[in-house]
């Protein structure tokens, strides 16, 4: 589980890293969204991968051990971060819409090929 999942947030980066390195907004946008998507499944797994496990005690007495449950913390980042990369997301494609308007090219550099 743990090689699949460090496959994939490897593979996301990676094709980000390529992506932003393009010459074009689009491309670059998109790259930008796979890479956190590759951060956000990373902080998700620094939380430890817990098949089954609950999120929240109930009875603390009932399970003394606090390895059984899921770490919350991660869970709650993960979530804020999603909020926030599809706001800047849509920030970065209305730039992008608008710099295709005003120059009529989708370059980022400005010189066409």
């Amino acid at each position: 589980m743990e090689l699949l999942l460090a496959s994939g947030i490897g593979l996301l980066a990676a094709a980000g890293t390529w992506l932003v390195l393009r010459a074009r907004t689009f491309d670059v946008v998109l790259g930008m969204t796979l890479l956190s998507y590759a951060v956000n499944l990373f902080v998700f797994a620094m939380g430890r991968l817990r098949v089954d496990a609950v999120p929240l005690l109930r009875d603390p007495a009932l399970t003394p051990s606090l390895a059984n449950h899921a770490d919350p913390v991660p869970q709650a980042l993960v979530l804020t971060a999603i909020v926030i990369s599809f706001g800047m997301t849509a920030v970065l494609l209305a730039l992008a819409v608008r710099s295709h308007l005003e120059h009529d090219d989708d370059h980022v550099d400005g010189s066409p090929r």
